[in-house]
């Protein structure tokens, strides 16, 4: 039996009820065990070789398409931190003061967390209601830590930024914990889900999650898009896409044709001269294997699975699976038409279409649908939300 935790039977001897992250990770975890080596990497990304560069640590299938590369520094709270790297562990400067050098490190993780228990009273720090600031707390911390300088455990703040990025990208929300109970008889504890409600949008934007290096490429090809926005947005102000403009220009364009061939030439050259002086855009390194060279850093919602029910070891689980029609294809390809799409309300919010898989029944549903599964009630929630990178 592969996941033999997962045959788990209660008192009655009926199948117990297993969390469907457990399960998520112990299928890729198995499947990261065998899907290893550079012909079974191109062969998941449809014959493709994956440089070293775009791996970037990577060997595995698993790694290759989930996984993130998270940078983590830990600096000391209780000194000055130096840049790591230093020669000198610790030294003094001024006479007295103390300098720890900050500790960076890299590992593999499969999924994000988002970290919904920020709570909600005045007393805490953070109340978290939507997805971005629940990643957001889930990478930022405190830790004890052994400090050389101080010669003893002391309190470091923990960042961590994503160094590599994947182009199928999962975000756990962080709905079930642990909480113990030590007043009760058997003092075991007891597993609690979190019902707040916590937002999230058909896109996701990692830029603020990135490593300054990652945010560096991304910026090109986010610039490059905020500048053709803004110049489209300057034309549509001085009318040059009215239809009495685009009549005009056609017109134009027939009584060009009428020119001798001396003037086509000579616009031609003036054209070609143009391009030529155009500063070429300097080629970015990759930041994940598999992404466009222009990728920004957003990702399109496609599949969520819910919870429902008040108790974390009941309740019922669903999938929900974004339909793969033309407008869904355009929206992850880029590939958009004149077509008008429809929108959730007055939102810029695609309504497409969904299927629903409840057990071994089939129901279609919308956009709008699936952002209301942000929680707060005894409604399905989201638990599991799967993301694939947007081009």
């Amino acid at each position: 039996m592969a996941f033999p935790q997962m045959a788990q039977t209660g008192p009655q001897g009926q199948p117990m009820q297993q969390d469907a992250e457990e399960f998520y990770s112990s299928l890729i975890g198995a499947a990261a065990n065998e899907l290893r080596g550079d012909n079974v990497i191109r062969a998941a990304f449809h014959g493709e070789k994956c440089g070293a560069d775009e791996l970037n640590g990577a060997v595995n299938v698993i790694d290759a398409v989930f996984g993130l590369k998270m940078e983590e520094t830990l600096t000391c709270d209780e000194l000055s931190t130096a840049a790591a790297g230093d020669e000198k562990d610790a030294m003094e400067t001024d006479g007295n003061a103390l300098v720890e050098p900050s500790v960076t490190t890299y590992d593999l993780h499969r999924k994000l967390v988002c970290n919904i228990q920020g709570g909600s009273d005045a007393s805490s720090q953070v109340n978290v209601t939507h997805l971005a600031e629940g990643i957001q707390l889930s990478l930022t911390g405190k830790v004890e830590k052994y400090s050389d300088a101080l010669g003893r455990n002391a309190q470091w703040t923990r960042s961590q930024k994503i160094a590599r990025l994947p182009p199928y990208l999962v975000v756990q929300f962080g709905r079930f914990y642990w909480k113990a109970t030590p007043d009760s008889q058997d003092h075991a504890g007891v597993k609690c889900k979190v019902m707040k409600p916590v937002g999230f949008q058909g896109t996701l934007d990692v830029y603020e999650f990135c490593s300054d290096s990652v945010k560096k490429v991304l910026k090109v090809a986010r610039d490059k898009i905020a500048a053709e926005e803004e110049d489209r947005v300057a034309k549509k102000l001085r009318g040059e896409d009215d239809d009495d403009k685009k009549e005009e220009g056609k017109l134009e364009e027939a009584m060009e044709t009428e020119k001798t061939g001396d003037e086509d030439e000579d616009a031609a050259l003036q054209a070609a001269l143009a391009m030529s002086m155009q500063p070429e855009t300097e080629p970015q390194p990759p930041v994940g294997p598999g992404l466009p060279a222009d990728f920004r850093g957003l990702y399109e919602l496609f599949a969520v699975v819910t919870h429902k029910g008040r108790d974390a070891d009941g309740g019922h689980y669903m999938g929900w699976v974004k339909a793969d029609n033309s407008d869904s294809r355009k929206a992850l390809t880029g590939d958009n038409d004149d077509k008008k799409r429809e929108k959730i309300g007055d939102t810029d919010e695609d309504n497409d279409d969904w299927f629903v898989f409840d057990d071994d029944e089939v129901s279609p549903c919308k956009t709008e649908d699936i952002l209301k599964l942000k929680g707060g009630g005894d409604w399905h929630m989201s638990y599991l939300n799967f993301y694939r990178a947007k081009k």
